[in-house]
């Protein structure tokens, strides 16, 4: 799943216009990236969750044919935000009883992190695994601390979350679809141990800023 549903308030006034996602770094749409790279790293089906001219989402990327994959929209009102959105999508991310666990991506980060790590990966005890990279400078504090490819509350490396996860279905239950944040559900999962991780030391960016698109862009 690709969560392409935010407004991109930071964005502005770019965002004003175009879905934060169809944003381009050297003339190609930010999510196709996305696309592209889940194509080579195997994965046959996408749900992209969209709200704020999600239209031109889909106008732009139709069915994925073009991309080699099955595109599915879960289109939302109002964006739902991470939580929300995936509770919205879960009848299209686990069709069936056998699909238990799916990859989800922020569609507003950069990177060229290989996704066949993740498209096979089973969890047995763990609720979700999470890649995490080194803090940027505009989250020096980093979020979650890693050690052991574990997260914990207090131990290890400080590190940011990337927004490329793998999650349990399981994880969602009990989760209403409505607005609400997955931070909370992270930190009550890390409270109980029961989220795993991984290191990511290549590229990555959070195109959070006109800036950093720019940057991006040099």
């Amino acid at each position: 799943m690709i969560l392409a549903a935010g407004r991109g308030e930071r964005m502005r006034p770019l965002t004003d216009t175009v879905p934060k996602p169809l944003l381009t770094i050297h003339q190609k749409p930010l999510i196709e990236y996305h696309l592209e790279a889940l194509k080579m790293a195997g994965y046959q089906r996408v749900i992209i969750n969209h709200a704020w001219l999600g239209h031109l989402i889909e106008e732009e990327i139709g069915n994925g044919k073009r991309f080699g994959l099955q595109v599915i929209y879960s289109p939302e009102v109002n964006a739902l935000e991470t939580a929300g959105g995936i509770v919205k999508a879960l009848p299209l991310l686990c069709p069936t009883e056998q699909a238990q666990s799916f990859t989800v991506i922020n569609g507003d980060v950069f990177t060229d992190f290989d996704f066949a790590s993740l498209r096979d990966l089973r969890l047995s005890s763990e609720a979700a695994h999470l890649v995490m990279v080194d803090n940027p400078e505009h989250n020096p504090n980093g979020d979650f601390y890693f050690e052991d490819k574990r997260l914990n509350v207090s131990r290890g490396k400080k590190l940011t979350y990337s927004g490329i996860a793998v999650y349990q279905k399981s994880f969602f239950d009990n989760v209403s679809c409505e607005i609400q944040s997955l931070a909370p559900m992270l930190i009550a999962g890390i409270q109980n141990n029961v989220i795993s991780a991984q290191y990511f030391l290549g590229n990555w960016t959070d195109v959070g800023t006109p800036e950093r698109l720019a940057q991006l862009n040099k």
